[in-house]
């Protein structure tokens, strides 16, 4: 495994030892107009299952009509840890399938209600300890659009309690979320097929 590299001047004086400072609960934001930051998330969310860390994946934008190759996987993933054992726990939820926060027909406040609701969910199972890894799924936009308030993101992030790891993806993150992610990273495009007019494939796009 490549080795980081730790810069002396940036180690904070918390009296932490490098084992206990390793072992700190991360907040990642994957962020940036390019293709691959959810696939980037699921993919670190494999890494966990394999370690047998429960899983909370929260899609807060997609339609519950929307099947994706991940969703299936992870599915299987959380019965084959209910049937054996192996790996670590899984639940999926999404806007529109048996969440109280589904994504319904509606104006927009209905939206913004559905989303807050969403997040007050997340902010419990944080409280309850519920999960060791949630990947909050294209979460940037509610924020971005004012339905789910920043600050309260920010401050129930920065104070929740144990060792949960959050990753947050999506476009235009806050620069208050950036600002106490430990690790942000952003995406971007150099060459994508649809420049050239070629659809999605069924596999590597989704």
């Amino acid at each position: 495994m490549a080795q980081g590299k730790v810069d002396p001047a940036n180690i904070p004086n918390d009296g932490l030892t490098t084992r206990q400072r390793r072992q700190l609960p991360i907040t990642a934001v994957h962020t940036g107009e390019g293709k691959g930051k959810s696939t980037a998330a699921f993919g670190l969310a494999l890494r966990s299952w394999n370690e047998g860390l429960s899983i909370g994946i929260f899609q807060f934008v997609k339609s519950a009509k929307w099947r994706i190759g991940e969703e299936e996987v992870f599915k299987r993933l959380g019965q084959m840890h209910n049937e054996t054992g192996v790996g670590g726990a899984v639940e999926w939820h999404k806007m529109g399938e048996g969440w109280s926060w589904s994504r319904k027909k509606g104006t927009e406040a209905d939206h913004a209600r559905d989303a807050a609701e969403g997040w007050e969910e997340i902010k419990r199972r944080l409280a309850e300890e519920r999960h060791d890894l949630y990947i909050l799924d294209e979460f940037t936009y509610p924020m971005k659009w004012g339905w789910v308030d920043v600050d309260d993101v920010v401050a129930t992030l920065a104070s929740r309690p144990g060792k949960q790891h959050v990753v947050i993806t999506g476009r235009d993150a806050d620069p208050k979320l950036i600002e106490i992610a430990d690790l942000v990273t952003e995406m971007k495009k150099i060459k994508h097929p649809m420049d050239a007019g070629r659809k999605g494939q069924k596999g590597i796009e989704w």
